[in-house]
C-alpha cells in the first residue's frame, strides 16, 4: 500500500482526513518530529485554526525549514486550509509572523458588509482561464463543483498576478470578493478547502493528488462555465441518546418529549428512528452538506474518555466525507475519577474523534449573562474562549433555544422586542425571545439578540437558531426570529426548528438571508426520501444571495 505522511500538529480533526487517504487505498504514516518529513515522499500539511499561532507552532518545533526542504526538493506536497496559507508571505491575522514565503502574496479578512464572515460553506474553486483548457482538469478540480470552505481570511485573487509566476489557480468568489480557492505548480499543490470535508468531488481531488495526476483531459465535458458562489447549507441533525434498553437511538423530540405517546403497545419508550452512525452515512449518500450530533443524554457514570459519542465520531467519520458538529457535554466538567476537566479538554476529544465543531448550549447563555454583567468585558475562561482561540472561531457553534414572550407594547419591557405578524394568545402584537437553558425547562433575562451579539464577541463562529415555539410543531421556520437574529451580527446562521416538509427549507431560504437551515425529527422520517426532499437536501441547487 503507498504510503503518505501527515503533520499533525493539533490543529482540529485530521481524523477525516486520514480516514479519507486510507478510503483512497492508501497507508497514512505521521510525522512525529522535524527529522521524520526527511523520509517522506509526498507530505500532507494540513490544518484550521490562527495563522500566527501554527507558524509560531511550526518555528517553535522546528519544522519551518524541513517542510521548506522538502518542497524544494520536488516532493510533491500538498497544503490544506492553513496549509495553504503557510505558503504565502504572511497575513492580516498576524503580521508580526511571515509565512513560508513560497507564493508571493498576502492573506487579508473577508469584509463582512454584505455577507458573513467566516466563510463557511460549499463554494466553487473553478481554474481561471488563462490556468487551463476547457476540457482539463487541475488535481481532478472541475468547475461545476462544490468544495466545503471555512475560513476568515484568504488571498485575494489579481487576474495573471500569480499565473505569471507559474502557478495555476483555481478562484472562489464571496460577495463580491474572489479569492484564492487552489493553487499549484510542479510538485506543489493546496487548497484553501478541506477536500476530505468535501464529499465526493473532494475525494476526487485528494486521488488526483496522491496519484499524482496534475492534469487530465476530461472527455466530453465542458470547463468553460464556473458555478461560482456559495451555496446555502442543509443541515441533517440527529438527537442521539440512550433508549431503555441502554443502546444509543436517533429519537425525535416532540417539544423536547422524546417518548411514545398513545398506545400501550409503545408503552412509553423512547422514540427510535435507527442507528445514529448508519443514518448519519444514509444522509451523507443523499447529499446532506453536514451532519450534527446532538447528544441528549447524559452519561455522568461514563468514563470521558469512553464516552459513547466518541466511538459514533469515530465510526462515522470513516465513511462520511462532510463536516460534522456535536452537541452536548462541552462544558467543565468532573470526571468519575475526580479529575477537573476543562471545556477545551473535552473539545479536543471530539476533534480528535472526527468532529470539526463542537456546539455549546447552556453554558454560552450564562457565559452571556456574566459578560454583559462585566460590561462586555471578557473573561478569557469560557468555554467560547478556549476553544475558539485554540481551534478557531469556526471550531465554536453556539445553540441557542428562545421563546416568544407577546407583549401589548414594547414599553412593557426593557428587552428588544419586534411588532409581530402573529400576534399573541389575547391580541398582543409584540413580542420578545427569552432565552431558555436546560433543553428550554428554564428561562434567563436576557433576549436572543442580547445572547448572539455577546457570544459573538467572545469569538463564536456560528449561530444555531432554534425556536422552542416551533420545535416538533411541523409548521416552518420563524422567519421573523431568523431576520432578526441575521440582522444584529454577521456570523453565519444555521436556522432551526419547525421543519415539517422540503418546502420549508425553500421558504427559509427564499425570505430570509439564513446561511443554512437544519432539520432533525423531518429529516429522519424519510427513510426513502421523495425528490422534494432530496432537493431540499441537495442545497447546491439553493444558491446564495450574497
Amino acid at each position: 500500500m503507498p504510503t503518505v505522511h501527515l503533520l499533525d500538529y493539533v490543529a482540529g480533526n485530521v481524523r477525516s482526513l486520514a480516514n479519507a487517504i486510507e478510503k483512497l487505498g492508501f497507508q497514512v504514516e505521521w510525522i512525529k518530529g522535524p527529522k521524520d518529513i526527511e523520509y517522506a515522499e509526498s507530505l500532507i500539511l494540513p490544518g484550521v485554526g490562527h495563522f500566527g499561532h501554527c507558524l509560531i507552532q511550526f518555528s517553535r518545533d522546528g519544522y519551518l525549514e524541513p517542510i521548506r526542504k522538502h518542497i524544494v526538493s520536488g516532493k510533491p506536497f500538498l497544503g490544506i486550509c492553513v496549509g495553504l496559507q503557510a505558503l504565502f508571505d504572511g497575513s492580516a491575522e498576524n503580521p508580526n509572523v511571515p509565512g513560508l514565503g513560497i507564493v508571493p502574496g498576502n492573506l487579508t479578512r473577508f469584509d463582512n458588509v454584505d455577507k458573513s464572515v467566516p466563510h463557511i460553506g460549499w463554494n466553487s474553486a473553478g481554474v481561471s482561464k488563462n490556468g487551463a483548457s476547457p476540457h482539463e482538469s487541475f488535481y481532478g478540480l472541475r468547475n461545476s463543483s462544490k468544495y466545503y470552505y471555512v475560513h476568515s481570511y484568504a488571498v485575494p485573487y489579481q487576474q495573471g498576478l500569480l499565473e505569471h509566476e507559474g502557478w495555476t489557480v483555481a478562484i472562489a468568489n464571496y460577495g463580491k470578493e474572489q479569492f484564492v480557492g487552489a493553487i499549484g505548480r510542479d510538485n506543489v499543490f493546496a487548497t484553501q478547502f478541506h477536500p476530505e470535508k468535501s464529499g465526493i468531488a473532494g475525494l476526487r481531488v485528494l486521488k488526483a493528488f496522491l496519484e499524482g495526476r496534475r492534469w487530465e483531459t476530461l472527455e466530453g465535458v465542458s470547463q468553460t462555465e464556473i458555478n461560482q458562489g456559495l451555496t446555502r447549507r442543509v443541515i441533517a441533525c440527529l438527537d442521539v441518546r440512550t433508549n431503555d434498553q441502554g443502546d444509543l437511538v436517533v429519537t425525535k423530540g416532540d417539544q423536547y418529549d422524546v417518548r411514545e405517546k398513545g398506545s400501550a403497545a409503545s408503552g412509553g419508550q423512547v422514540r427510535n428512528l435507527g442507528k445514529p452512525v448508519d443514518m448519519a452515512r444514509k444522509y451523507y449518500e443523499q447529499g446532506s452538506d453536514e451532519i450534527t450530533f446532538l447528544n441528549i443524554t447524559s452519561f455522568r457514570n461514563c468514563p470521558l474518555v469512553d464516552l459513547p459519542m466518541l466511538e459514533i465520531l469515530r465510526r462515522t467519520s470513516e465513511n462520511v466525507f462532510v463536516p460534522l458538529t456535536i452537541g452536548g457535554g462541552i462544558r467543565d466538567t468532573i470526571d468519575i475519577d475526580g479529575t477537573k476537566v476543562s471545556a477545551l479538554e473535552v473539545a479536543t476529544l471530539y476533534f480528535k474523534s472526527g468532529a470539526d465543531k463542537v456546539s455549546i448550549g447552556s453554558d454560552a447563555v450564562v457565559a452571556a449573562e456574566e459578560y454583559l454583567e462585566n460590561r462586555k468585558r471578557l473573561s478569557g475562561t469560557t468555554a467560547i474562549e478556549t476553544i475558539s482561540a485554540a481551534y478557531g472561531n469556526q471550531a465554536v457553534v453556539v445553540s441557542v433555544d428562545p421563546k416568544r414572550v407577546y407583549l401589548k407594547s414594547p414599553d412593557e419591557t426593557g428587552h428588544h422586542t419586534i411588532k409581530t405578524q402573529y400576534p399573541g394568545p389575547s391580541g398582543e402584537e409584540y413580542c420578545w425571545y427569552q432565552c431558555t437553558i436546560k433543553g428550554g425547562r428554564e428561562r434567563r433575562d436576557i433576549d436572543v439578540r442580547q445572547l448572539v451579539m455577546a457570544v459573538e464577541a467572545m469569538g463564536a463562529g456560528e449561530i444555531l437558531l432554534n425556536c422552542i415555539d416551533k420545535d416538533g410543531s411541523n409548521s416552518g421556520f420563524d422567519i421573523e426570529l431568523i431576520n432578526d437574529v441575521k440582522s444584529s451580527i454577521k456570523i453565519p446562521v444555521i436556522s432551526s426548528s419547525g421543519a415539517g416538509n422540503p418546502t420549508h427549507f425553500e421558504q427559509v431560504f427564499e425570505r430570509t438571508s439564513t446561511d443554512a437551515a437544519l432539520g432533525a425529527g423531518m429529516v429522519c422520517l424519510y427513510t426513502n426520501p421523495s425528490p422534494l426532499l432530496a432537493k431540499a437536501l441537495n442545497s447546491s441547487i439553493v444558491p446564495s444571495t450574497q
